[in-house]
């Protein structure tokens, strides 16, 4: 792809979108009035799907609102990324950007330029198939390996599928690509990949996983013999993790880390090394898990959603003994996809984790304190954008990619 350089209209749209508001001036004011020690309604106002269930504890839905008192600036830096998924920083602070169709973009730091990347395995890009997320190695500096996951094309459907390769010197190629995982069993279907990677402290590599959606996969999210509606520890080369809760355990697959998922398509770790998981639910009951190795998340047992045709999913259970509650959902649903917990130049952002978020189009901010939901704020609402994640990005700034193939970046004025 040749070098983009914004016209003139592209620079304005830069100048004119330096604000949740739309304007700079309007936002620094607003926001200055208001600081995170006032008590504000949450900013969820839409009737529930489901009035008649209720929550395990208090502030596990609809917690207190929250306003950000700092000034900072929205831009759009980039708005020619096609249909991207999954977004990585370089060493150098460039982009790597996952595009469903089959390849990945380098994006210069300023976005003003992109690069194409080719050489990948074929892929399902029907429905939410595609080629999906992107991890660098832990020592990508030495090795160049990327990790990546995709619906592969098989016999008797698609799968997601897990694989590595080297970035070439010219950083035009992939060389040598294979895969190292398949999410089994195969099936003939276009939802739910679930699909995200994070890599741990020692180098393994966890990967979410969908049920596929439809009612005839639904049981495999609880079927410990399957990799459908997991989160899983694999290795490198894609081996069962050391340490993983069921190694040794004759009635479950080794790499399961946790199960009961539904279409996770948000992990990320916070500044204590613990591992969160965001969650898409049915007609409501989209969800922030903290993953605990071993543990059961419910579905399709259990859930704050319904079905879209209204009815209750199985006998409508929202807790049952032997699964893990949510740390908070939401209903009706926000259908969220990344996330991540902020690192960055904002004071009174640090550890919030951030939500891109799909039909729901915004960015929501959670504060988390003691692993429980104490504030919410929803941002970016006026750009009416379906957010596909979000990224620290090295420059301490908060970047976010969209369905319509935009890179934003949120920055402290």
């Amino acid at each position: 792809m040749k070098s983009l350089i914004f016209k003139t209209s592209s620079l304005l749209a830069i100048f004119i979108i330096t604000s949740c508001n739309g304007n700079s001036t309007t936002n620094s004011i607003k926001n200055d009035t208001i600081t995170q020690n006032k008590t504000l309604p949450n900013p969820e106002t839409t009737k529930k799907n489901s009035p008649g269930y209720r929550p395990a504890f208090v502030g596990q839905t609809r917690t207190a609102g929250m306003k950000t008192s700092t000034p900072y600036r929205v831009e759009i830096i980039n708005k020619d990324l096609g249909k991207p998924w999954g977004i990585t920083n370089l060493p150098d602070g460039r982009f790597l950007i996952t595009e469903k169709s089959g390849f990945m973009n380098i994006v210069s730091a300023d976005g003003k330029t992109t690069s194409k990347v080719e050489g990948f395995p074929a892929v399902d890009a029907r429905g939410q198939g595609g080629l999906l997320d992107v991890a660098l190695d832990p020592d990508f500096k030495n090795n160049r390996m990327i990790y990546w996951t995709f619906s592969e094309p098989a016999a008797g459907g698609n799968h997601t599928a897990v694989a590595k390769g080297k970035l070439s010197a010219d950083e035009k190629l992939i060389e040598k690509p294979h895969i190292i995982f398949r999410a089994t069993p195969t099936y003939d279907g276009k939802l739910h990949y679930g699909s995200r990677l994070l890599f741990d402290k020692d180098g393994n590599l966890f990967v979410s996983t969908g049920e596929r959606s439809d009612l005839a996969t639904r049981p495999l999210a609880q079927n410990t013999m399957a990799y459908l509606g997991k989160i899983l520890k694999i290795t490198k080369d894609g081996k069962p993790a050391s340490g993983n809760p069921f190694i040794g355990n004759s009635k479950y697959k080794p790499e399961i880390y946790s199960y009961g998922h539904r279409n996770p398509q948000g992990l990320a770790m916070d500044e204590k090394g613990q591992l969160w998981e965001s969650e898409m639910g049915p007609k409501g009951g989209d969800e922030i898990n903290l993953i605990q190795p071993g543990k059961n998340y419910g579905w399709g047992d259990v859930t704050y959603g319904i079905e879209y045709s209204g009815k209750k999913v199985g006998a409508g259970i929202q807790q049952k003994p032997g699964t893990e509650q949510p740390v908070y959902y939401w209903d009706p649903s926000v259908s969220m996809s990344g996330i991540t917990f902020y690192t960055g130049n904002i004071g009174e952002w640090k550890n919030n984790l951030f939500l891109a978020c799909l039909s729901g189009e915004k960015v929501i901010r959670l504060v988390i304190k003691a692993n429980k939901v104490v504030g919410e704020e929803w941002l970016l609402e006026d750009q009416n954008e379906r957010f596909r994640d979000v990224h620290n990005g090295q420059d301490g700034n908060l970047y976010a990619i969209t369905d319509s193939g935009k890179l934003y970046r949120i920055s402290k004025k």
